[in-house]
């Protein structure tokens, strides 16, 4: 958005002291992570490091059944009880939830920039869970990490597209080459859950490090597959339900699109690699969620949240944490509601499904947690002991 001309801001991880914020001014039938993102914004605004009169909220929604949809109107609300009502909060969505004048996202720099962004965040992040586990020399696999995250950051503010392939093979190259110890073998364990609790380290407590902690290698796919389902589900619509053939014919041309341009390098280089598997395509993630509920749930993170523990499942990942929400409706359906049709599917599933919330007990959690990765362990043991596949 900078090279667009924008002045931005990314605001600084979420502390304590920022969840206070979001518990004072967020009631707390909101879901935690509610109170995470908008705590997050109030403690900035309240930090006197802005000029309040010359600032703006800028907040992505999907716009779905989910209380992330009623995301603008709360913060408004605290904003007013703040007496700090002149600051805009832009929406910004494709669903049309709201107008924003004299404000849009349809500029060719922000579009690419942000597409690669996102290629190159689900890049990064699969290699490196792969291989952090097992570095032969504790802390160089984040050292590299950083290190092509500031080559990245340069790349962006060009974003020509032969650059960003050429990037995405030598980031797999590099991680494909990393030095790791080859003498160990760790159980692998699958992270799914509600999109923020998923993939925010501070709203789940750092589920990946906890995992890496005790002894296993976290499995977390991409954060595009999220888009991708929101784009795949108009299918489901326009076959079964009320949805236009446009709307379908529109999404059905941008997934294909985007696979063919941004994301080919991504699977190219990942299948050639002798360490990691190329991302699942959204159809056959559906298909396999088919296979155990209909595909019109889609509320929250929907019939993806399943597809998503039968994919880890048949990639040789039993081990999955289910992260939500307290509360969180689409994700007891199906998430938590899933548990027992995913250990019909494969008898050795072992899946932990943990609630997350202000007041929710982080002893508990890593009680469940531990007691999860225990099984894991001794799986594992039994596979190497008798030499099964996938051990």
């Amino acid at each position: 958005m900078q090279v667009a001309g924008y002045h931005v801001e990314l605001l600084p991880p979420v502390n304590k002291n920022a969840v206070d914020e979001g518990l004072r001014y967020i009631n707390n039938d909101a879901c935690y992570p509610t109170i995470v993102a908008l705590g997050q914004i109030i403690s900035a605004l309240k930090s006197g490091k802005y000029d309040l009169n010359k600032t703006a909220v800028f907040m992505t929604q999907t716009g779905g059944g989910c209380r992330a949809s009623n995301y603008g109107g709360m913060l408004r609300k605290a904003l007013r009880d703040m007496k700090m009502e002149q600051i805009p909060v832009i929406s910004v969505n494709t669903v049309g939830l709201e107008n924003n004048p004299g404000f849009s996202l349809i500029d060719k720099d922000i579009i690419i920039g942000a597409l690669q962004a996102a290629v190159y965040g689900d890049v990064l992040m699969r290699v490196l869970y792969r291989v952090r586990p097992y570095e032969a020399v504790e802390g160089s696999a984040d050292k590299l990490l950083r290190s092509w995250m500031e080559r990245l950051k340069k790349s962006l503010e060009k974003h020509k597209m032969s650059e960003f392939n050429d990037n995405v093979r030598a980031i797999v190259r590099d991680f494909d080459n990393f030095p790791i110890r080859g003498d160990i073998v760790k159980p692998k364990v699958g992270v799914v859950g509600e999109i923020l609790v998923k993939y925010h380290p501070t709203a789940n407590n750092d589920i990946v490090g906890v995992i890496e902690k005790e002894g296993g290698e976290a499995v977390v796919l991409d954060l595009i597959d999220f888009f991708m389902y929101c784009m795949y589900s108009e299918k489901f619509n326009y076959e079964h339900m009320n949805g236009s053939f446009k709307e379908y014919l529109t999404n059905m041309a941008g997934i294909k699109a985007f696979n063919s341009i941004f994301r080919k390098s991504q699977y190219e280089a990942l299948n050639a690699s002798k360490r990691f598997t190329a991302p699942s395509y959204i159809w056959e993630t559906a298909e396999k969620a088919s296979g155990v509920l209909s595909l019109g749930n889609q509320c929250g993170e929907g019939w993806l949240l399943t597809g998503e523990m039968v994919e880890l499942i048949d990639m040789g990942v039993p081990n999955i944490v289910c992260l939500q929400p307290f509360a969180c409706l689409p994700n007891h359906v199906s998430g938590k509601g899933m548990l027992k049709a995913m250990r019909e599917y494969n008898s050795y599933a072992n899946i932990a499904a943990i609630d997350y919330d202000p007041g929710a007990s982080e002893v508990n959690q890593l009680n469940r947690i531990k007691l999860m990765m225990a099984t894991a362990h001794k799986n594992l043991e039994r596979k190497l002991s008798s030499g099964e596949e996938g051990a």
